[in-house]
């Protein structure tokens, strides 16, 4: 237990200063008082938890049980009849009570504190709107940067020589605008999700790009000045950080039955816009076809021959009545892709923030299951490699935990896509390591060690090598 509790606690610390390093530009440079400081890394410290956890169990069964097999407490322990099995007893059933915890701590308080923490962040940002921007560099927002000379006011929201560079895109033909002001005001209200930045005495350059290339070479741009400019900044694109290789999202807030709820909201609206969609086109295309003049208001010419019968139907209609046929079909069936495409699109996205809400609930019982597994796989791998210490059981626990939370992320993220259930994809690096904690269990109850057999590799090597230095010999 101590050893697994001061494994914990410092590789708990080393990913907590990663969090400090993650979000060091919302930190930095804010005039943020010590106690707030506080709060924001406390109420990140249990997103971490998940990672830290399965490592420490790892770590520290390696650690112990190669102790153990180091000192010959093992043999001595087989020679007064206690088995493997039953010296790790009791530590299994710790490990066992130790994920079921890290279940109730994954559905309670990591949603609890994922909310404080995005609340946090924007109480801070309403109540010192100048948190959002630096002194003396370019701060990004949405699709602009921003960047001042100098912040005075108790909140820093007084601001001088304001620069923005703002990016547009419509139609993939990007305006890019630059706004220079000599000072600016930030204002917020505190029922507001909008900071108003108010600009003075400033120009606004604004680069055009004309969509016949010809004029686009003579680098058209607009200007113009003004005394007063008023921008409104959406709180919730403020330096947006990325926690655990992806952006905190809503499915992280919920507990299991919450989740549960709201999945079956989500995929009774997905079931009814897919019906939905498929009647609109039907019935698009019926009254297409039913204000369609060329087909209601033309009379077909009347066959002479039975030969007639067997022609194209365009074969009945003169040239013009044609030539209006075929438009009009172009044109729907264009509009028809068109639309089946923005609704795929729309579907596809519904179809992702299902998947986002399906491996929320799967990661929560995955997290007990990984305290489970990596002690199996740590507990025997120890007996086997007789080493304890912080030397080769740190070598062996990185590798082994590197494996498995790439698998883990590789799988999240096919499952995100929609190409792997969200089922397989959260459980994809459990299904994958269980087989090899099975194994190494098996071989340290029977003292078989990990020694692995190439010898169906190499053997026909060595017989080629043979034979062709046996024939050298002959012809010498």
């Amino acid at each position: 237990m101590i050893t697994f509790t001061s494994v914990f606690v410092i590789l708990f610390f080393i990913f907590v200063l990663q969090g400090i390093w993650l979000f060091i530009a919302e930190l930095a440079g804010k005039d943020l008082d010590f106690f707030t400081i506080l709060k924001f890394l406390s109420f990140y410290a249990p997103t971490i938890v998940p990672l830290v956890l399965p490592l420490s169990v790892l770590l520290a069964s390696i650690m112990t049980f190669g102790s153990f097999a180091e000192n010959y407490e093992f043999a001595a322990m087989k020679s007064s009849g206690i088995s493997l099995q039953r010296a790790m007893k009791m530590l299994t059933i710790t490990i066992g009570i130790l994920a079921i915890v890290s279940f109730f701590f994954a559905n309670n308080v990591i949603p609890d504190a994922q909310y404080k923490f995005i609340n946090l962040r924007k109480t801070i940002v309403q109540q010192k709107p100048a948190m959002a921007i630096a002194e003396g560099q370019f701060n990004t927002i949405g699709t602009s940067n921003i960047k001042v000379d100098k912040k005075s006011g108790d909140n820093g929201e007084f601001l001088e020589g304001v620069t923005m560079h703002v990016k547009n895109n419509n139609m993939g033909l990007g305006a890019n605008t630059i706004i220079k002001a000599k000072r600016g005001i930030l204002t917020s209200e505190d029922d507001s999700n909008y900071l108003q930045l108010e600009l003075y005495d400033g120009f606004y350059y604004e680069d055009i790009h004309p969509k016949d290339y010809k004029e686009r070479k003579r680098l058209p741009f607009a200007k113009s000045s003004f005394e007063k400019y008023v921008i409104n900044i959406d709180l919730t694109k403020l330096n947006q950080a990325e926690i655990d290789d992806g952006n905190v999202t809503s499915e992280k807030m919920l507990t299991v039955p919450e989740l549960k709820i709201t999945l079956d909201s989500l995929q009774k609206n997905y079931n009814k816009d897919i019906i939905s969609y498929a009647d609109n086109i039907v019935l698009r295309n019926d009254n297409i076809f039913r204000k369609s003049n060329p087909i209601t208001a033309i009379t077909p010419i009347k066959p002479n021959t039975e030969s007639e019968h067997k022609k194209d139907l365009l074969t009945i209609f003169t040239i013009t009545e044609r030539n209006q046929i075929l438009e009009t079909a172009k044109s729907n069936a264009a509009s028809t892709e068109f639309s089946i495409q923005s609704n795929k699109l729309d579907l596809e996205n519904k179809s992702k923030n299902i998947n986002n809400h399906w491996l929320a609930i799967h990661e929560k019982f995955v997290i007990a299951y990984s305290c489970l597994l990596m002690f199996f796989i740590g507990a025997p791998l120890g007996a086997i490699i007789r080493k304890g210490g912080l030397g080769l059981p740190i070598v062996f626990a990185v590798l082994i935990f590197i494996t498995f939370h790439f698998i883990n992320t590789f799988g999240r993220k096919v499952a995100q896509q929609d190409e792997i259930p969200p089922f397989l994809g959260a459980w994809m690096a459990s299904i994958l390591m269980t087989p090899f904690a099975i194994m190494l269990t098996y071989r340290a109850t029977n003292d078989i060690g990990i020694m692995i057999n190439f010898d169906w590799i190499t053997d026909p090597f060595k017989k080629i090598f043979n034979k062709i230095t046996q024939n050298n010999d002959d012809n010498n």
